[in-house]
């Protein structure tokens, strides 16, 4: 199988700020044929891993909301930055979800601003057009995407639920394929054509 860098939270705990990822993720990454690299929020180091390992892309996950917005890890804000730009350096499919969405959008220079509505497990949503049942953890978005990206997928409120890029293998989703229990099909099918199609 090939491997996937992918992105950590962090937990600030007493004195120590650890990285955490949900064990929701290796399981819906192995539904998709991956495995995941997961990498520290220290930016050195995550770049070493991703320059030597041999991974097929990059996830960028959900948690802990933008420095900008008023989040507490700005570490994570830097690394993940960073890795954005390793990828475009080498056009490495890259996929953002739900906060990983809303740091693609941030550099697109979108503006993001709080929501409500948006915490529920299930919420039908447009989807190229077709309604699809999605779920939904934000309480920040975009009602607007301006180029590089475009709109693929949006909420009947206005609020932007899917991103990609004109020119690069970028995308965003602002639901969580990995808390849908089993895989959506269709989500299986986007990690696969992004990560595994040459």
């Amino acid at each position: 199988m090939k491997s996937v860098a992918i992105t950590q939270r962090v937990v600030p705990e007493r004195t120590e700020r650890r990285d955490c990822l949900d064990q929701a993720w290796p399981r819906f990454l192995a539904a998709c044929g991956l495995l995941p690299l997961a990498v520290p929020n220290v930016p050195e180091v995550a770049l070493a891993m991703c320059d030597r390992g041999d991974i097929a892309g990059l996830v960028l996950t959900g948690g802990n909301d933008l420095a900008a917005l008023g989040g507490d890890a700005p570490e994570r804000d830097a690394v993940e930055n960073a890795l954005l730009d390793f990828a475009a350096q080498r056009r490495m499919p890259v996929i953002g979800v739900c906060r990983g969405m809303q740091l693609i959008q941030q550099r697109g220079n979108v503006p993001l601003r709080r929501v409500e509505g948006h915490v529920t497990p299930r919420q039908v949503i447009s989807i190229n057009g077709e309604p699809t049942e999605v779920n939904a953890y934000h309480c920040f978005a975009a009602f607007e995407t301006r180029p590089p990206l475009e709109t693929w997928a949006v909420a009947a409120d206005g609020v932007i639920k899917a991103v990609r890029h004109q020119s690069l293998p970028v995308t965003g989703i602002m639901w969580h394929p990995e808390r849908t229990v089993p895989p959506a099909a269709a989500d299986i099918a986007l990690f696969q054509r992004l990560f595994l199609t040459p």
